[in-house]
């Protein structure tokens, strides 16, 4: 049994977020179930033939279908306004599974420098390998990305807001280019979340997720999904299928817990951050911020426009280079050194040397990656205990 509303009178996304992708079993379960099998028994072989066939609905084999992560898949599809989402077992996979499906040898990509360093390290390294070429523009140049796309190109990538300067895409611009030149726009979404921005209603095309950040929200499980029309859809799903980086079921039931409070946690994730980086903005050891819901950030106005609130990454050099932002990080005794972000608890990180340090240092300067740069994932402990807790490295270089 799922919950069916009428599209005619449209529901608020915190209440997609809780009452979409529901699955009662037959005993009346009020929170879904997770359905740990492997396999799904058939009732004749004739109706296994069929199942397999894609002429009979059903669940057949858990690497690809599984009631579970069927329910995770129908509320974040919900909640992006998508016709479908094909849930992955990581960020990484849910970008792997896409180019895969939908580009071959001879292919182009546009893609922004303000992309996890991984991202960048797939398109540039490994995509290389199979024809497809890649070129890295600045995501608010309009005019680079314009110069960039070719008869070639079929997919513009890109992150907004961007990991980990927050620059903000003009999304309504580039769908509009990418129509024009009959390329895909592809935008990760991790940032914001649907809670906070839907890119499909700017005209994007797909939306990435790795569902491991903010859709869980508690740093428990890895896990990807990607939202589009059902036509595109079902060709990630092919690959996914006969590759196999799919979704476990527990990891699907820990992502359907995170998502019924994504909306509530968002807006504190959001709350803290500004007053973080407005905290920031003024002390003297800081030399920028970067945070979109700053005045001073160039794309404030864009990212109102875009976005209910700004998210909860904030990023800000310190004056000086390594030894001082390492300083900082290494002085913190509340925040967690580790690179994960969209938690609960609050995380620091200096990308150069972690999220970013498998780039080249040409890369990393293009991508404004330096050796002062800190980046802070915004928890939901109290504002003051996490001012004081940077406070504590701050005030060494300043002082």
């Amino acid at each position: 049994m799922t919950f069916e509303f009428n599209e005619d009178d449209p529901l608020h996304i915190e209440t997609l977020a809780i009452r979409t992708g529901q699955l009662r079993t037959e005993h009346g379960s009020h929170s879904e179930p997770i359905f740990t099998t492997s396999s799904f028994v058939f009732d004749s072989a004739a109706q296994a033939a069929a199942r397999f066939g894609g002429k009979e609905p059903g669940f057949i084999y858990s690497r690809f279908s599984n009631p579970t992560v069927s329910a995770f898949e129908q509320k974040l599809a919900a909640m992006e306004g998508a016709e479908r989402c094909v849930a992955t077992a990581s960020g990484m996979a849910a970008i792997l599974s896409t180019v895969m499906a939908l580009l071959q040898s001879g292919d182009e990509v546009v893609c922004s420098r303000g992309v996890f360093g991984t991202t960048n390290v797939l398109f540039e390294k490994y995509l290389k390998k199979f024809g497809v070429v890649t070129r890295f523009v600045a995501l608010t140049d309009l005019e680079q990305w314009k110069a960039a796309i070719t008869p070639k190109t079929k997919l513009l990538f890109l992150e907004t807001p961007s990991n980990p300067l927050s620059e903000i895409a003009d999304l309504r611009a580039l769908s509009a280019l990418a129509k024009a030149s009959n390329a895909l726009l592809v935008v990760d979404n991790c940032f914001c979340t649907p809670a906070l921005q839907r890119p499909l209603e700017w005209g994007a095309d797909i939306v990435i997720h790795s569902a491991t950040k903010f859709l869980d929200g508690q740093g428990r499980c890895i896990g990807g999904a990607v939202c589009s029309s059902n036509a595109l859809m079902e060709e990630v799903y092919g690959f996914l299928r006969s590759a196999g980086p799919t979704l476990s079921p527990f990891n699907a039931w820990v992502f359907l817990k995170g998502l019924e409070t994504l909306s509530l946690r968002m807006q504190a994730h959001s709350a803290n951050a500004l007053r973080l980086a407005d905290w920031l903005e003024q002390h003297p050891a800081v030399e920028k911020v970067f945070y979109a819901g700053l005045p001073s950030h160039p794309q404030h106005l864009l990212a109102r426009e875009q976005q209910d609130a700004f998210g909860g990454v904030v990023s800000f050099r310190v004056k000086g280079g390594r030894e001082e932002a390492w300083r900082v990080i290494d002085n913190t005794k509340l925040l967690s050194i580790t690179a994960n972000l969209g938690d609960t608890k609050s995380t620091i990180t200096h990308p150069a040397t972690t999220t970013h340090g498998r780039l080249s240092d040409a890369d990393k300067a293009s991508a404004g990656i330096t050796e002062n740069l800190i980046r802070v994932a915004v928890g939901l402990e109290h504002i003051n205990d996490l001012k004081r807790d940077l406070a504590r490295g701050l005030n060494l270089i300043s002082a």
